[in-house]
């Protein structure tokens, strides 16, 4: 055994690259002293009939606690001697250790073991062997269009048609429903002045297309079936009838795109140019962060075909359970609790191998951070929280004291070393302009 601290010993054995067992002794001293400081405590504090408080004898005490009192002693020693026998094995945990000890005896040594992960040592490869691909940024005039378009759908107008007009698809009709099953009507099947654009698909099959071709005023009955996965099992697959009325029918206009449908847009926008420039720019931003990420991933890509190393265990099951956990908290007002646990079992089984690339990633530009010489300065720091700050809306002192009272800093300042590790390995890397992918792709 290896000798440390004259009351522990300690000896490490390697069970896998990231894993390491220290079995330590504790000194027979140690045990018994340990024993005396519980036994004081536990008499000053046990109220047992007949005897006054804190002079209950020691005796008492270990029939009254029996095995507890064993084990509160185990607690004890392991609290007071595992960060030593760590450091004595030179070790840096990555996760709490787990240990496996035996009951502690008055008179005799106490031992246990600790089952340690540490990271992994990784031997980088040549980072300018590296080679990463770069999309090219481009906007086209006819995705401008398309967004200018957009933009008029929101200002579209509704003009009601005149009397003799029949409904068509892209028509706007205005309606009142009943809705029965075998003559009987069923709970929310009725409904008055619902507008509905025919063509849409907003209602099951059949009930928009009887609609096609009616005058407003018009009644008419709409026979449709339920789908089988309609969601309701009352109405699931059952055949209906709707009687509806007509009451108005209206067509879609929409404004012109000339300036001043631009300055109806707002008081930034003098002209329809304002309006392209800007939506360009929103483009072009939207589309140089995807292209970032997708040379990021590249260079990631490459990088781990040329790494080999093993990965904690540990760190992918709490990745894993992060992922679910910001998961839950988007979708648990969003779907029904059901779903969402099906979902979130489903990913639990399958999420495994997502979850260790993303620990694989940490690790590596940590590695590369390190041998690089990248620092993140305090006044790195304090712009990423300015930034977080701006992109949540709320006030950039407010940001900075939440970061110090809950003590995020550190994890901000690890972001900011992942950011200026990529951009060593952009720096470093053979880079390649390519096409940016379709949508088929």
């Amino acid at each position: 055994m290896a000798e440390g601290q004259s009351d522990i010993k300690i000896e490490t054995n390697e069970i896998s690259a990231v894993v390491r067992e220290i079995s330590v002794e504790v000194d027979v001293k140690r045990v018994d002293a340990a024993y005396g400081q519980v036994l004081n405590q536990l008499r000053r504090t046990a109220n047992v009939k007949g005897f006054r408080k804190g002079k209950v004898p020691a005796t008492v005490i270990r029939q009254m606690y029996g095995e507890n009192l064993g084990e509160e002693i185990e607690r004890q020693l392991v609290r007071e001697t595992l960060s030593d026998a760590v450091e004595l094995a030179e070790l840096e945990p990555v996760v709490e250790p787990q240990i496996e000890a035996d009951a502690p005896s008055e008179g005799k040594a106490f031992t246990y073991k600790a089952r340690i992960e540490i990271k992994p040592t990784i031997e980088l490869p040549e980072l300018s062997a590296l080679a990463g691909e770069r999309p090219r940024v481009e906007v086209g005039d006819d995705e401008l269009l398309l967004e200018l378009e957009k933009l008029r759908e929101r200002g579209v107008a509704w003009v009601e048609e005149d009397e003799e007009v029949i409904a068509a698809d892209g028509h706007q009709v205005t309606i009142d429903f009943v809705g029965t099953l075998d003559g009987v009507e069923f709970e929310g099947g009725s409904a008055t002045g619902v507008d509905l654009e025919l063509g849409s698909g907003r209602m099951i099959p059949g009930f928009e297309e009887g609609l096609v071709g009616a005058k407003s005023g018009e009644d008419r009955d709409l026979n449709v079936t339920f789908p089988a996965e309609y969601g309701n099992d009352e109405l699931s697959g059952k055949d209906a009838i709707f009687a509806a009325k007509v009451t108005a029918i209206k067509r879609k206009e929409m404004p012109e795109l000339d300036d001043d449908f631009a300055k109806d847009l707002g008081e930034e926008f003098e002209t329809l140019d304002d309006v392209r420039a800007k939506i360009k720019e929103g483009l072009v931003t939207q589309r140089q962060h995807a292209s970032d990420h997708a040379l990021h991933k590249s260079l990631l890509d490459d990088l781990l075909t040329r790494s080999s190393f093993e990965v904690p265990p540990t760190m992918v099951e709490r990745q894993l359970e992060s992922q679910l956990q910001q998961f839950e908290e988007q979708m648990k007002n969003r779907v029904p609790e059901p779903d969402l646990r099906a979902r979130m079992a489903q990913m639990r089984e399958e999420g495994w191998d997502e979850a260790k690339r993303r620990v694989q990633e940490g690790l590596l530009l940590e590695a590369v951070g390190k041998s690089t010489g990248v620092e993140a300065t305090d006044a790195e720091i304090d712009a990423r929280l300015d930034e977080m700050a701006e992109g949540q809306g709320v006030d950039p002192k407010m940001m900075h004291d939440m970061a110090e009272a809950q003590g995020w800093r550190p994890a901000v300042g690890a972001e900011v070393m992942d950011r200026k590790a990529l951009e060593q390995l952009v720096e470093a890397a053979s880079i390649t302009d390519v096409d940016p992918p379709t949508e088929e792709d």
